[in-house]
């Protein structure tokens, strides 16, 4: 395994997708009918994170062993519902690979997330976690991440039963 980091460009969009609906589906594709999964992942498209690549407002991170997409995070704007803090940026995204799960890649994505935030001058992070998720939230708790508030995360029209949580930079 040869992990290689760097900031995601213009052309990536495709890739990020394909990981994106891989990692969502092995996740948590069970939890949903074949008809609301099928409606959430239309709305993730190689041109809806292509126009987030050209956009500054948002930075990609991505993880690749020897030129294959293994993982990578999204931070932009936060977009969360109830109290925002001044200078708050949100992680939309942090996915591995199951093939890559438990190599160190999360970590080393969640330090360039925070680091990147914080060079972006802000002073909290938020993301949302879904409620059973349990791996996740304890990788975020580990990082000091607290519990502020739930969110609806609809999947075509299932609610999903989020937390959001959010670091004190």
């Amino acid at each position: 395994m040869s992990i290689a980091y760097r900031d995601g460009v213009p052309g990536d969009g495709a890739k990020i997708a394909d990981l994106f609906r891989t990692s969502f589906i092995a996740t948590f594709g069970h939890l949903y009918a074949s008809e609301d999964l099928d409606t959430f992942l239309d709305g993730v498209t190689a041109e809806a994170f292509e126009a987030e690549l050209a956009d500054p407002e948002f930075v990609f991170r991505l993880a690749e062993d020897s030129g294959e997409l293994a993982g990578f995070t999204k931070l932009g704007p936060d977009n969360l519902p109830g109290e925002t803090l001044p200078s708050t940026i949100e992680l939309y995204q942090l996915y591995v690979l199951e093939a890559w799960q438990g190599s160190g890649i999360a970590r080393e994505l969640m330090d360039r997330a925070i680091a990147e935030a914080r060079r972006r001058g802000a002073r909290h992070l938020t993301l949302t976690v879904y409620i059973d998720n349990h791996r996740a939230r304890r990788f975020y708790e580990r990082y000091g991440f607290e519990e502020v508030g739930k969110y609806v995360f609809m999947v075509g029209n299932h609610a999903d039963d989020d937390r959001i949580m959010r670091l004190a930079l």
